[in-house]
């Protein structure tokens, strides 16, 4: 997959393409609609996508907790899992947000990009302070000789599929719900940094992984399945949160343990997605309880996905 960071000067082999629009954060079912109606209705068109780095609100709201679901490079793998050959990631700055709607069609999508169709959600907005709407842009592209499918909510028994549904589920400690209207298991991707190395001394060493600008979910206690560099996946027990037993701190973060892996990781991005909640964060007395309840855990984490218990467990 190619990803474009302008859609100026591009090559003529990224021009043409059938292009899905939108912020696409997180990737659900609701997203690979809009992408599988573009390809739908020009299979003969490269499979594209169009979409903002930063994410309009981190520019606009700046104060805003972190609300990610998929930062760029977490985003790009999961469309590339869905067959999307090209990526413009268009850089939104405080310029780029002052793009009329009239420009954004006929400067980006025409003659940058030279879309040959599009497709997007009938709540698709663009242009200085969201001035186009899917009225306009039906108006603009026919007159442009562009195609356009607006493509209906993907909805279940709760109502539309969303990233804001999706946030939710994971605030309340809900990766499985989650995990369906994703279609995958929601992930945090990043580096592995130095700790404490606490863990380590309590008989279950982690890896590190600061949240930076992703969601928090629910704090607590999760089986999960970290994927390495190579591709390889390796099976583990995480805790999301601030550590409140060890004096923690202002910032919640991932430490994953792996099992019977050790391996040195640091400097390393992993990906850690989360396959069930096992219970909520919370303090122990002492540094022996915390270690009793981490072994529970661990064996907890193995049954649910299905694996033997460790000789020491």
């Amino acid at each position: 997959m190619q990803i474009f960071r302008d859609w100026r000067g591009l090559p003529a082999a990224a021009r043409g393409a059938a292009v899905a629009l939108g912020n696409f954060d997180g990737v659900h079912r609701g997203h690979a609609k809009v992408i599988a109606a573009a390809h739908a209705a020009r299979p003969d068109a490269p499979r594209a996508v169009l979409t903002f780095e930063p994410h309009p609100r981190e520019l606009f709201r700046p104060e805003d907790p972190p609300f990610r679901l998929t930062l760029s490079a977490e985003r790009a793998a999961a469309l590339a899992a869905l067959g999307v050959a090209i990526v413009y990631e268009l850089p939104f700055d405080w310029p780029f947000s002052e793009l009329s709607a009239e420009a954004f069609v006929v400067e980006v999508l025409h003659r940058g990009i030279g879309a040959h169709h599009l497709a997007s959600g009938p709540d698709f907005a663009f242009g200085h302070r969201r001035g186009g709407d899917i009225g306009f842009l039906a108006v603009r592209a026919e007159a442009l000789g562009i195609g356009l499918s607006v493509v209906p909510l993907l909805s279940d028994a709760e109502g539309p599929i969303s990233s804001t549904r999706v946030r939710r589920l994971l605030q309340e400690g809900y990766p499985e719900r989650a995990a369906v209207e994703l279609g995958r298991p929601w992930a945090i991707r990043g580096p592995v940094i130095e700790g404490d190395r606490r863990g380590r001394t309590l008989g279950f060493p982690t890896a590190n992984i600061p949240l930076g600008r992703h969601l928090e979910p629910a704090r607590g206690v999760y089986a999960v399945s970290v994927r390495l560099p190579d591709g390889a996946e390796v099976p583990g027990v995480a805790n999301i949160g601030r550590r409140p037993t060890v004096g923690g701190g202002p910032e919640s973060r991932l430490e994953a343990h792996l099992f019977d892996f050790s391996a040195d990781l640091y400097g390393l991005e992993l990906t850690v997605a989360l396959k069930a909640f096992l219970r909520p964060e919370r303090r122990f007395p002492d540094l022996g309880a915390l270690r009793t309840q981490i072994a529970a855990d661990a064996r907890e984490a193995r049954r649910l996905l299905d694996l033997p218990l460790s000789a020491s467990a």
